[in-house]
């Protein structure tokens, strides 16, 4: 029974002030899962450059929307599944940008995808009951 994994879940509005929740909810899973202070840096990076698109991009209305954020530890990996009811987006199937040109003469967006894709270990998406569900996956 000890090898079950771990879950935790919050859920968010579309609202950029709520990465701030976000943030300490990521605090308070690391100490309660004996993470290291980096790798909880970088897994806020990665939530926080995620939620950031969902917020921004991710809905074609002014309405309230709610962004459900499940974390699993197992005993090797760490994952969270974003799910929104969001206009259907795929972040896998964006290209990278070309990091070798100067910053001036790259597109605008995109780095934050990339940054996700760097970090961590998978990047999955799929789109379920009308529903976006990003899946990142860390391994530990």
């Amino acid at each position: 029974m000890d090898n079950l994994p771990e879950q935790k879940l919050l859920t968010v509005s579309n609202k950029i002030d709520e990465l701030a929740r976000v943030a300490s909810f990521l605090e308070e899973l690391g100490d309660e899962w004996n993470l290291p202070a980096s790798l909880v840096m970088s897994l806020n990076l990665v939530l926080e450059e995620a939620l950031t698109n969902t917020i921004l991009y991710g809905f074609n209305d002014d309405n309230d929307h709610l962004i459900e954020i499940s974390c699993n530890k197992g005993e090797s990996q760490i994952s969270f599944t974003i799910q929104d009811d969001g206009i259907e987006y795929d972040p896998t199937k964006k290209e990278d940008p070309d990091i070798s040109l100067p910053a001036g003469e790259r597109p605008i967006g995109g780095l934050g995808i990339f940054l996700i894709k760097k970090i961590m270990d998978s990047v999955q998406y799929k789109r379920i009951d009308n529903k976006n569900n990003l899946i990142l996956i860390k391994n530990i």
